[in-house]
This record gives C-alpha cells, structure tokens and sequence, in this order.
C-alpha cells in the first residue's frame, strides 16, 4: 500500500522537481553540481543525483552524458527518490568522493559517488569504473535510476541489452555496462529501475566502460576505502607540511588542491583548464569555449600552487610534461595548448544539434585559439624552468638549448602584435601584458644563465630586456588616466596588469602600479567582482567577472601593502563559491551565478596563491621551500628599493622575506 502510494506522487516530484513546461528551468544552477574523477576523467554529479556530464575514456573525449549542454538530448545517469526532495551535496573530508544527502517524506538516503583513480603500476583499475552506492539512513526511501547515455556528443542513441548483472549500453564499437540487483526496463533507449531501501540497506549501481569486471559487495566497499585513502594521503601533504593556509580560508585552500588534481592526468602530469566545455559567460551568449585542454599559462601558475600546497612531485610532473613534449620542436612551432596527452588540439566544430546550457547556442567542442600567437608564453614557459631550478629540479644542456633558442626567438618578436592573454578573436594588438611578459623571458632565460654557467648571449639579452622595459613604461602608461593599457596607444584597460607586479617588472607600491590598481577598481571591479578589461575582443555580447581577475587584485593590493583591503575582497569573493567550494570560470556580480566553464583551474589556482599572499602579508611563516609569489625573484629587489614606510611591522616582515627568497 505504502509503495503504490509513493508511485503515485512520482509525477508530483516531477513537477517540484523540474518546474512547468519553461526547459529553462530543467538546468540547474553550476554552483549545484559537484565532480568526482580518476585522474583520466571526471563527472559532474548534481545535487538531484544526476550525472550530467562524463566523457570517456578520457576528459577531452567524446561525451557519454551531456544533459548539461541540452536537457532534452544530452543524457545523464540518474538515481533520486521519487517523491520531493531536498538534496544536500558534501565531500567526505578532504577526498573527491561525494555524497548527496536525500530527504524526503517517508526517510532519507545517502547517494555515495567516486571513481577509484588512476595509478600507475598498480592494479587499482584496469578501465573505467564509476561507483554509485545508496543508502537509507533513516525510515525508508523509494528510489528510481534512470539510465541514458548518449554517446558522442549526443549524436549516438545506444542499444540496451541485458546482461547477467544488469544492462549493457552499445554504440558501435563503445559499451557501457551498468551492473546492479534491480529489474531494468528500457524504452526509448533509456534504462529505468525501481528500488525501496529501508534503514541499514543499501543498493550499489557499477558503471563500466568498455570492459566489465564482476564486483562483489565486499569488492566495492574495499574500492571505497582506498579511494578514501588516496584522496587524504595526498590532500593531508598540505597539512603535514605546516602550510601558512591554515586559518578561515585553510578548507578552501585544500579544497582548491584536490580540484587541480581532479584535473590533472594521472599518467602525463598535465592539466586541464576546465572540466567542460561551452558553458557560457553569459547566459544566452555566444562566448562558449572549450576548455579541456591543457594551456601553458595555466600549468606555471598551477604549478606554484601546487608546489605551494606541498605537493612537489605534482608539480614537478607538469613542469617536466612540458620539457617532455617540447624535445626536438621549433621555438616557432610552439602551440599555447595540448591535449592532455600531448597532441594538437583540432579547430574548433559547432555541434548544431545541441542547444547549450539554458538555450546559450553555440556548442563548441576543441579549440581553435591554437592557432593564436600569444607572447606571453615564452615569458611562461621560462618563468616555468626558472622555477624549476627552485624546486630542486635540474636543468640539462638540451634544455637549456631549447631555451636558450626561445629567448633568441623573444629577441626577434617581441616587436610585433599578438592575441593577447585573452585569445581575443579580433585584430592582434601590441597587448601591454604580452610585452611584459617577454621582458619575464629574457629575465628569467638572464638569470639561469648566471645561476647555472650556462653559455648565452647575456648582452644581447639584457639590450632587449632593458627596451621592452623602456617601451612599456613609455608605450604602455596612460600618464593622463595614470594606469597601465591594454595595448599600445589605447585607453582600455586590462585586468591583466595586476600581474606586472607579481612577476617583478615593477614594484608592488610603485605609482604605475598604484594607478593601475585604483583604475582596475574604479572602472573594472563591481561587488569586489573584477572584469578582464572593457575594451572590445572581437566576439559579440557579455561576459561575467572573471574570479582569477578578482584574485589577482588581491594579489596586488597586498604587494602595495594594502592588507586589509585585499582581505576584504579575498573574504568577498570565497563568499561566492559554491556550497562545495568550488568555482567556475566567471560570476554574475549581479546575480551571483556561476559563469563559464566549471570547474576551472584558474580560479581554484588564484584562491590557493591568494591565500599565500596574505598569509605572508600578515606575518605568517611559509615552508622553507614555499615560491613566495610566483614569478618574483631575487632580481626585484636588487633593481627596486622597495619604500614600506607606514605599512605596519607585518609587511615589513613580509617584504623583508621575500627579498631573502
């Protein structure tokens, strides 16, 4: 009697659930989405118990679940109750396995999601399993699973089959098992089981893709407990190492550590800078990209955050990933991203047959911002290997050829337009930040050079450091609007310069960057939520506010000595994580909605640096090994006298320890 009159309110749960007839409304909020992975790829799990985005084998594969790019068509894998319900997401400590607490009517359950991860030479996983597990916690609960893969991008409808365990989804040569103890009914291509749980039972479903290995209750909870052991033997490095995080914003921080890792390949150390692709910077907008690649930028600055956080050896892997597939490449043919795996990202293709996230047309899938010429990354990519030498790494003599070639090539073009930092799709610019960042080459390829003995041409090198320095102050200083430009002879301005500070080309209390500062916050920043700059790039309509920008400022203002006014913001924008903390690619000052690909690294990698800055700002002491801001080097505070009168004991400390560091 109970059960009929639960299947009865079904529909009813429909209707709270999803809303009327607006499709608006079958997508949820980014900030309701939790992700889980394995190191080769990841899922988004929304607080429903929906997975709604999952590409296999890898993270820059085809999709297998897509509801997040189309309601309607995308499929997604799904187990809930099937009356109302709130659902309640959290981690499990300081691990990427995730639980969505069900409450309802008649009980509730807990909804225990985890991939165990990749790890070489070891026999934790020969393919890719994905491990559900439910559990009544209190009276009984009714659940129902609904099975809908759609392969490749959603172009794919499989046939379903059963099996001895449960059900097999075919499309081609993929399969995609789903084992579990339940009766199967499928239409439409789509799989459907019903369950009740009372308190003390629980029901697993195992998702396998490609090969299919039998698993045991005592097989699975044995997978549970090693993942949960991996996870806080890696996340606990942090803490082992006394990290200068600890405080209000430690959980953040750490938090922040596990999500880089969550997109990182376990096998070839890069990182994605995002774990989709084509959620938009505004809702309705066209700017939709895709981010599951890796970019260089994005790999120094996780690399320091990383380190920062006490994982060395992750670090080291992405910094070595680099030298690896560079051996034996023209400087010229350098690309600004890789796959994961090494290879060239293809242009870009629309998927027509997709309506993106809340109607935002076009879905995009790889990119082909590839293509562009972005200066910047020669200044990265030798600000990477200076860093290396730091972190104990050695440089050997075909590296340092090859680097030796690239600030030969720095010398040739740094003269010339580019794209920008921001993969603008309009005309190339002499972007300010780009020049910057070839003098960041130079200094860095000068410094190795000293440091290590190696053979370079130090005079040529220095000339040219020492015009770009020259040509940015004089080209790229609106003295009138006393700030830093976006590019040469413009009055926009750039988020992006908060940067010049960071990697040393000025000090932090310097006018230029005081001006630069001010004008960020008078014309860029809303609700402490800073845009990336205001003039035009090429691509039709808004955007949000970029959270690496609002870190940035952060970032800037504690160099200046400004700290509790960087803190206020720093406090303001953690206010705006999700209720797992994590972050997308842009907010909506207005609305406080999460923007952009999601999670992205970027921010994660700000919050962890951010934290490290003020940390040091207020006096605390780091690890020994700590890079204390990035990119800054012992060259700043030989050429800068760094004026600190009035700023308090603390940051006098500070100053004082990063000039010994």
């Amino acid at each position: 009697m109970v059960f009929e009159e639960i299947t009865s309110l079904a529909g009813k749960f429909i209707k709270v659930f999803r809303g009327n007839t607006d499709k608006e409304l079958d997508y949820h909020h980014l900030g309701h989405y939790g992700i889980i992975g394995n190191l080769e790829t990841v899922a988004l799990v929304g607080a429903n118990g929906s997975i709604d985005w999952c590409c296999l084998p890898h993270m820059e594969s085809r999709s297998v679940f897509a509801k997040i790019l189309d309601a309607g068509k995308g499929g997604s894998f799904s187990i809930a109750p099937k009356l109302p319900f709130k659902g309640i997401q959290n981690y499990k400590g300081d691990t990427n396995v995730l639980e969505t607490r069900f409450t309802c009517r008649t009980g509730e359950a807990v909804l225990t999601d985890f991939m165990p991860p990749f790890k070489k030479r070891t026999k934790w996983h020969k393919h890719q399993i994905l491990f559900r597990k439910v559990e009544c916690t209190k009276g009984f609960v009714a659940c129902g699973l609904t099975f809908k893969p759609r392969f490749d991008y959603a172009r794919v409808k499989p046939q379903i089959e059963g099996t001895d365990t449960g059900i097999v989804a075919i499309a081609g040569e993929e399969k995609l098992f789903l084992d579990m103890p339940a009766v199967f009914y499928v239409k439409d291509h789509t799989a459907s089981a019903s369950f009740t749980l009372s308190k003390g039972e629980s029901a697993w479903a195992t998702m396998q893709y490609n090969a299919h290995e039998n698993f045991n209750p005592k097989n699975r909870e044995s997978e549970l407990r090693n993942t949960l052991s991996f996870w806080k033997n890696w996340a606990h490095k942090c803490e082992r190492s006394k990290c200068i995080f600890r405080g209000d914003w430690h959980d953040l921080a750490v938090r922040s550590g596990l999500v880089l890792k969550l997109l990182t390949h376990g096998e070839t150390g890069a990182i994605a800078a995002a774990a989709t692709t084509s959620l938009p910077e505004s809702i309705g907008g066209e700017r939709n990209w895709d981010y599951r690649f890796n970019w260089m930028r994005d790999s120094v600055f996780t690399a320091q955050a990383l380190f920062n956080l006490g994982h060395e050896q992750d670090a080291k892997n992405l910094l070595n990933w680099f030298k690896k597939i560079y051996k034996g490449v023209e400087v010229s043919d350098i690309r600004i991203m890789q796959s994961l795996h090494g290879e060239d990202v293809p242009p870009e293709q629309t998927l027509r047959h997709l309506e993106g996230y809340r109607k935002s047309r076009p879905v995009r899938i790889d990119n082909s911002a590839t293509g562009q010429k972005q200066f910047d990354i020669y200044g990265e990519l030798l600000s990477m290997a200076y860093e290396t030498t730091r972190f104990g790494e050695t440089i050997s003599k075909n590296d340092w050829n090859f680097l030796k070639k690239t600030a030969d090539f720095v010398c040739e073009i740094w003269r010339t337009k580019d794209a920008g930092i921001w993969e603008v799709r309009g005309h190339d610019r002499h972007f300010v930040f780009s020049k910057v960042m070839c003098w960041v080459a130079l200094d860095r390829a000068i410094k190795i050079a000293v440091k290590k003995n190696f053979p370079a041409p130090l005079q040529k090198w220095e000339e040219n450091r020492d015009a770009i320095w020259q040509m940015v102050l004089k080209e790229g200083f609106n003295k009138k609007m006393n700030t830093f430009v976006q590019s040469f002879g413009s009055q926009y301005l750039d988020a992006a310069n908060l940067l010049i500070p960071i990697v040393g080309f000025l000090p932090g209390n310097d006018y230029r960057v005081v001006g630069t500062i001010e004008a960020t916050m008078k014309y860029l920043t809303k609700k402490g939520l800073v845009q990336r700059y205001n003039g035009p790039d090429g691509v039709r309509g808004k955007e949000g506010s970029f959270v690496m920008c609002a870190f940035w400022l952060i970032d800037a203002l504690a160099l200046a000595g400004r700290v509790a006014e960087a803190e206020k913001l720093y406090r303001n924008i953690l206010a705006h994580a999700s209720p797992l903390g994590l972050f997308a690619e842009e907010i909506d000052a207005e609305t406080g909605m999460q923007l952009g690909n999601y999670p992205q690294a970027f921010s994660h990698t700000a919050l962890i640096n951010s934290a490290l800055y003020l940390g040091i700002a207020k006096g605390k002491q780091p690890p020994t090994k700590v890079t204390p801001l990035g990119f800054l080097t012992n060259g700043l505070f030989q050429r800068f006298k760094i004026d600190i009168t009035g700023t308090g004991r603390r940051v006098k400390e500070a100053w004082r320890f990063l000039s010994n560091s």
